[in-house]
């Protein structure tokens, strides 16, 4: 996935998150710092007219990363001027095709109520959608909003098992809460959170695989291999509708990445 590179905006105030010293780095943080490191080639180009203006004909096209990386530019001021309003708008478009960064900023702006009306009901849903998807960042904020009972109800044992995952994908901050909750819980809650861990594992590997096999045989027909047409089609049957498309932006991406012999 390629990201446009951005500034660091302040957390929203909460007291929950003072009260309870949670280490959450400000909205974008970490996350967009390293998919930034992966788009040094736009750099130089980020800021100026014609960059944007490619973005913006691919975003209204129906480019999933095209819309995502137009909802990054205008929340944070790249090459557009800053509005959330517009953030929000392409952030949407993203999401509903399905891809997991788009639902994870979605939730984001629902969830600090910028270019929205603060909503955690909202927030928590697409932090659910991305986290389905294995997104690490959604897994944690949806642990912390079973934790705290910010739109969703209050359940420890459900916010131990997504503070699982989220470390299990690389994502640190979780093992302060895992340690905290451990103290908390009981045996029996704990073995319930771990089982539940390992199911919601399961689940979002075997639909990541599929997904994957569905894009390398859209790959593989881009690239002129004859016979891929039945396979396709049968995966598309078995399917959800953001799986098949999460499937082809990913094919798109590997179109680019591999050169062509």
């Amino acid at each position: 996935m390629l990201l446009l590179p951005c500034q660091i905006k302040p957390l929203r105030n909460r007291t929950d998150y003072e009260a309870n010293n949670v280490p959450f780095t400000s909205r974008k943080g970490s996350a967009l710092l390293a998919a930034a490191l992966t788009f040094i080639a736009l750099l130089t180009a980020c800021g100026t007219e014609e960059s944007i203006e490619s973005l913006k004909k691919k975003a209204q096209a129906g480019d999933a990363e095209a819309q995502f990386n137009l909802g990054v530019a205008y929340d944070d001021g790249r090459g557009v001027p800053e509005n959330d309003v517009e953030a929000v708008k392409w952030y949407r478009k993203a999401a509903e095709q399905g891809l997991a960064e788009a639902q994870y900023y979605l939730g984001e702006m629902y969830y600090y109520g910028e270019g929205v009306s603060e909503n955690d009901i909202e927030a928590a849903k697409w932090y659910q959608r991305a986290a389905e998807q294995g997104y690490a960042y959604a897994q944690f904020h949806l642990g912390w909003m079973y934790l705290s009972g910010e739109g969703v109800t209050k359940d420890a044992v459900k916010a131990y098992a997504w503070f699982l995952l989220a470390k299990s994908r690389g994502y640190e901050r979780a093992d302060r809460f895992i340690e905290t909750l451990e103290e908390r819980l009981m045996s029996k809650q704990r073995a319930e959170g771990q089982a539940k861990a390992a199911e919601l594992d399961r689940t979002i590997r075997v639909t990541m695989d599929n997904t994957e096999t569905y894009a390398w045989l859209l790959f593989a027909k881009i690239r002129g291999v004859e016979g891929t047409d039945r396979n396709i089609e049968i995966w598309e049957n078995l399917l959800t509708a953001e799986q098949r498309i999460e499937g082809q932006s990913r094919a798109a991406e590997l179109d680019r990445m591999i050169p062509r012999e």
